[in-house]
């Protein structure tokens, strides 16, 4: 568990991968505003889409702050 561990980034290499295959590389954004996708896609990651390697198909948000999404907002 020290620094430089090989499956430290494994998560997040799999959150770059997810965002650029589904939204970055199938798209053409002219400017920022037309980006707006993006910004979904990261809210929906978050606090929506269900992962299996956080345990009991928890979202991030959920893990990271241990209680429902609901209970947050």
């Amino acid at each position: 568990d020290g620094k430089g561990r090989v499956i430290d980034n494994i998560f997040i290499e799999s959150f770059w991968r997810t965002l650029k295959y589904e939204k970055v590389y199938t798209k053409c954004y002219e400017t920022v505003a037309d980006a707006e996708p993006v910004w979904e896609f990261i809210r929906k990651y978050n606090e929506v889409r269900l992962h299996q390697s956080l345990g009991v198909y928890d979202t991030p948000f959920e893990a990271y702050y241990q209680l429902p999404v609901s209970a947050a907002c």
